[in-house]
Formats: C-alpha cells, structure tokens, sequence
C-alpha cells in the first residue's frame, strides 16, 4: 500500500542537546541528519508503517478517545482552513490512496469515506467497503471531521490559535492519540510558554514566543525535530494508557530493548484564519540500528552528557544513562562491537 521504509532521521549527529525551535523551511532549507541530507517538502509521512500507526490510534480511541484532545476557543475561519488543508494534502500525498472532492474524503487502504463539513468540523454519512486494512477500523466511528482526518494519518494534528490583535495565542484544537508521556487534555487553551513551561531546558525557547507563533503563522511551513531514548517501540505513552518498561521505575538499559524514538513536526500557517496547524509524527528505530557506526555513537553519547540533570529525568534517562553511556562509549571506540575483530576507530 504504502512500500516505501521510513525515513531514518538522527538529529543527534549535532552532538548537543538543544530545546529550540530549531526550524527548517518546508521545500528550501535541507536536513542535514537525513540519511541523504535533502530539503523535505511533504507534511505527512505514508510509508510502510501506516497500518502500525492505524492499529495504534484505533486501540487508544476505543480505550478512550476523550483522553487523547479537544478544542478550547477554536474559530470556524481556523478550524476550516486547517482541515482543508490535511485533507487536501492527506490526498495529494497518498499516491492515490486518499481522495477529497471538497466535500468527500475516501481513504480505499482503510474502506472507508466520510462527508465533511470543515467550517463546523460535522462528518456525515460514514460508508465502509471491502479494502485491505479495513479490519483495523471495523466498527470504529469517528466523532467528527478533525477525529476522521486524524485517524487517516500518521501524525497527530493539533491548531494553534492567536488572537486577531496579535496579543494572545493558544493551543485550540489537539488529536493526539501517539503523545510521548504527556496528557494533550493538559495543554488546551495554553498558550505557547505554558504549553511548553514542563519541558525542561524551555526557558530560552520560551522566551521567544511572540516572535515564533508569529514566524509559524506568517512564513512557514517548518519542519522541526525533537529526539529521545526509550524503551519500548509503543507509539501511545499516554499518562492514562497501560503501562509499560519505557519509564517505569525497575527497567534498565538494554541495548537490544532499546530504541531510538524521533518527533517529526511540521507548522503551516494561516495567517487569514489567524493560526497554525502543527502535526507530529512519531519514528521509532531500534537503538542498534539508529546507531549503527562509531561515528553515529560518539556524537549521541555527546549529546547526552550536554543535557542537564533536568532535562536527563525528563527525558525518563535518570536510571538507564549510566548504562547507556558506557554502551555507546563501547560502540564509539571499538568498530568491531558488533562481532568483528575489535580495531580502535581513533578519536
């Protein structure tokens, strides 16, 4: 449906630890940790993992889809210009898979098709048809458009909102069904230093924002990056979802347990609509494979030692760093790690 494999992105190649807005312009700027260091111009990622992404979202929204978003103060003007965006693009990145008429979103992967309203966020007449990943929506009914349109994508979608004066914004709107152990319910109708505030290290970034919010809804779209250690490869790390070994109190570090967890994020902005539509897609590689060379090792052990205590326990690295860093000073010293003969790779 989908065959091409994910891309592999690994931003830690800088060899520090920033929280920053670290913006890339969409189409123009280049990635330089792409595996083949090229501009990236598509807001969703389609590739081989799509029906992981699907069967994710559907188990968190039978467990509880009130738990995953919401809207505070979302405009029609907003609403509409940020749906008709994910399903134009939705259907114009799909090759094919996706379509929308204006009025009809079809998704033949998924069996199903949907009329919208944008401007009110309505979905009616839900049709289902025989398609290969139909199984994974069986008996699921989306609640609205923007529940609809989230469920089709990878990514989870989320509007930001800023008053027509320029003098206030905040988060409007949040479908979030892939959250990185944080509750999306927290974050609505916050603005942007609140909804950042618990992320360790955000001071700088903070202290930004009136210019950011007015770069995202005025000159983007952006790509922008955000990395972690975990380990579990599980998508939902909802503070209300089943626990797991990512965090928990006992795990320790296991290199073959192990996994490399990218955020990919996109920000395309609506300046008549006064807001932005942010999407989040989440890439989970096995850490071995993440960090396959001693020169991919040396500069993730780097960036680890430059985070601070803060931002180590929010990470959820205060027990498995001592561990982790003695693995990838053991990966970035020796070339043979992996089994072949041992030979020191040089500073």
């Amino acid at each position: 449906m989908f065959p091409s494999p994910p891309t592999v992105y690994r931003p830690f190649l800088e060899g520090v630890y920033r929280v920053s807005a670290g913006l890339f312009r969409l189409g123009v700027q280049p990635v330089p940790w792409r595996e083949d260091g090229q501009a990236e111009g598509h807001t969703f990622a389609l590739d081989r993992d799509y029906a992981r992404f699907v069967a994710s979202k559907v188990a968190a929204h039978r467990r509880g889809a009130h738990e995953y978003g919401g809207e505070a103060g979302l405009t029609p003007e907003l609403r509409e210009a940020a749906l008709d965006f994910v399903a134009r693009t939705l259907a114009a990145e799909s090759g094919g898979v996706m379509t929308w008429d204006g009025r009809r979103f079809t998704n033949v992967a998924l069996g199903w098709a949907a009329d919208l309203g944008l401007r009110w966020g309505s979905m009616e007449g839900l049709t289902r048809f025989d398609a290969p990943l139909a199984s994974l929506v069986a008996g699921l009914t989306p609640l609205n458009a923007l529940d609809f349109l989230g469920l089709n994508a990878p990514e989870d979608l989320a509007m930001i909102a800023r008053d027509p004066e320029g003098t206030r914004d905040w988060l409007a709107a949040a479908h979030v069904l892939s959250p990185q152990h944080w509750d999306p319910r927290d974050k609505l109708g916050r603005d942007f230093v609140a909804v950042h505030t618990p992320v360790a290290g955000s001071g700088p970034l903070n202290a930004t924002a009136p210019r950011l919010v007015e770069a995202v809804i005025a000159r983007g779209p952006f790509v922008r990056f955000a990395w972690g250690v975990a380990m579990s490869d599980r998508l939902d790390h909802h503070p209300a979802a089943p626990p797991d070994e990512d965090r928990a109190g006992e795990t320790r570090f296991d290199p073959a347990r192990a996994f490399l967890r990218v955020e990919r994020q996109t920000l395309t902005g609506f300046p008549a609509a006064h807001g932005a539509l942010f999407t989040i897609r989440p890439y989970v590689y096995p850490l071995r494979e993440a960090v396959a060379t001693p020169e991919q090792a040396r500069p993730l052990a780097a960036a680890l030692r430059s985070m601070t205590p803060e931002q180590v326990a929010y990470k959820g690295l205060t027990y498995l760093l001592p561990d982790l860093l003695a693995w990838l000073d053991e990966q970035g010293t020796f070339k043979g790690s992996r089994g072949g003969p041992a030979l020191h790779s040089g500073a």
